[in-house]
């Protein structure tokens, strides 16, 4: 088959990359696509996937709308050239090229559809079918919706993909059993975090001076990093982070997709911006297998009173890596079944929502 993926965010490279490589690997054509994003690319570059740039991107909205007609109309001549059977992602081109074009188009969403009402308006009524996160099953109650056990950071933090490799740490001056924060902070310029709350410049030396008394502090951002917390920052490739994680004692941050990882992988995580308690996977996370806890910012006082007592708690990380082992047993090889659902697609989504167990032969 003619395959298409469209990479909208640098997480979406770790999402598809397993999936990309395995289906290339068996004779299917494979075309990636992305916006002009420079981590993006990077990541893509790294993991030599080469990639067709669909242009740029822009930070006001007014220019979002403008850029996705020109995403659309590119995607439209790259669909048409090549012949594609089927387009899958996270993105609203994909979608909406597939209503326009032979193209027939996967989505796949772990958003609430309140959290992204956007993306839910714009890209779910296009779309064939929609792969969520068993986690959603409340808020995906239509023909074309298919839940699977699972969230999108398994995709590539599964064991079955996923080593995590000690030698990481030399390159940042920590050994495995040495204590080590890792803290996050995002740009906040996607569409759905316009009007919410992060941590502020105090917020964040405040934490700082909290975990520095217990060991060495690492920070990665999404922007330009402050001034006064440029002592802290962390120098490593972004395709390392999720060994670094593996091994942190704590991960703290506003970062949703980075929280729900480091839960995945056995570290506690703790989020806080105004989007907690409102997000169904991470609160599956939170409240059914106690991987991760979040917070809001009028909160940050809560935040830092669990860390303290999580700090003292003996052998922490033991007992967090028993938590995912009990998350990885309920769940599925999300990457084994994606594979499985492109290949088999029409006649997988008929089976998937006649026999939804059918998931669980890939584990």
């Amino acid at each position: 088959m003619n395959l298409l993926f469209d990479i909208g965010h640098p997480g979406q490279v770790h999402l598809f990359r397993h999936v990309i490589n395995i289906l290339k690997d068996r004779g299917h054509d494979i075309t990636v696509t992305t916006k002009d994003i420079p981590s993006i690319k990077i990541l893509l570059e790294k993991h030599n996937i080469p990639y067709i740039s669909l242009g740029e991107k822009s930070d006001s909205i007014f220019k979002k709308a403008l850029n996705q007609l020109r995403y659309n109309y590119n995607l439209h001549k790259i669909v048409s050239s090549k012949e594609i059977d089927i387009g899958i992602g996270s993105s609203l081109t994909v979608a909406q090229v597939s209503k326009l074009s032979r193209m027939k188009s996967i989505i796949l969403d772990d958003d609430d559809t309140n959290a992204v009402k956007l993306f839910s308006w714009f890209a779910h009524p296009f779309a064939n079918n929609i792969l969520s996160p068993s986690a959603l099953a409340h808020d995906r109650k239509r023909k074309k919706d298919i839940l699977y056990a699972g969230t999108h950071e398994l995709f590539y933090l599964h064991p079955n993909y996923f080593t995590p490799d000690p030698n990481i740490l030399e390159t940042i001056g920590v050994s495995p059993y040495e204590t080590f924060f890792v803290l996050r902070f995002v740009a906040g310029k996607a569409y759905h975090d316009i009007g919410e709350d992060w941590l502020n410049l105090n917020q964040k030396l405040t934490l700082i001076n909290t975990l520095k008394n217990h060991g060495k502090v690492f920070i990665t951002t999404e922007r330009e990093i402050e001034p006064e917390l440029e002592k802290w920052k962390l120098n490593i490739s972004p395709e390392k982070i999720h060994h670094l994680l593996y091994y942190s004692t704590m991960f703290i941050g506003d970062s949703q997709t980075m929280t729900s990882e480091a839960a995945i992988l056995g570290t506690p995580a703790y989020k806080c911006n105004s989007f907690a308690h409102r997000l169904s996977v991470p609160n599956m996370l939170e409240k059914k297998y106690g991987l991760c806890y979040s917070y809001r910012v009028s909160e940050f006082d809560l935040l830092l009173s669990k860390i303290s007592t999580d700090l003292a708690t003996p052998n922490i990380k033991n007992l967090w890596l028993q938590k995912k082992e009990k998350f990885l047993s309920d769940s599925i090889d999300p990457t084994a079944f994606l594979v499985w659902f492109i290949e088999n697609y029409p006649e997988s989504a008929k089976i998937m929502k006649e026999y939804p167990n059918y998931q669980y032969n890939f584990k």
